[in-house]
């Protein structure tokens, strides 16, 4: 069996791929049955496309591997915390299991900010575990951003 650790360092993998771009070094995979079956890392810069987080990108390699719109059986593994648009794809996609590395506490909706992946009033409930390889996540990001304040400044 492989651990949550062991999942969130491919994510972190496709993370670099979106700093490697310029884009904010988010990444995501969906596991099935312990295989990887889609990847993604945010491409918003890169394809100016507000939606192009790389849940969603995960999400979309992850149905058409499937065959199927239902992710059952399914875990995402995110650097970040999900944003409201993609953990209500997620919701809709009806995925087991989100696990994320860092928290974010200004739009985050895996609990932080809204608790979309189990809200209550809401047809499917996300089981959810939160601050896997926390700190290697949120330094990802910290770094990001310092380096996009010393270019502005």
């Amino acid at each position: 069996m492989f651990s949550d650790e062991y999942f969130m360092r491919y994510a972190l993998k496709e993370a670099d791929k979106a700093a490697d771009s310029e884009d904010v070094p988010v990444g995501a995979i969906v596991v099935h049955k312990n295989h990887i079956i889609g990847r993604g890392w945010n491409q918003v810069e890169l394809l100016k496309d507000p939606t192009a987080h790389a849940e969603m990108i995960a999400v979309t390699q992850a149905t058409n591997h499937l065959g199927a719109k239902w992710l059952k059986d399914c875990a995402l593994y995110v650097t970040i915390e999900p944003c409201s648009m993609c953990a209500g794809a997620l919701v809709l996609s009806r995925i087991d299991r989100v696990v994320f590395g860092a928290s974010d506490p200004k739009t985050g909706a895996g609990g932080s900010v809204l608790n979309i992946l189990h809200h209550a009033k809401l047809n499917h409930r996300i089981r959810v575990k939160r601050g896997v390889l926390e700190q290697e996540c949120a330094g990802l990001l910290q770094d990001f951003f310092r380096k996009q304040r010393a270019k502005n400044n």
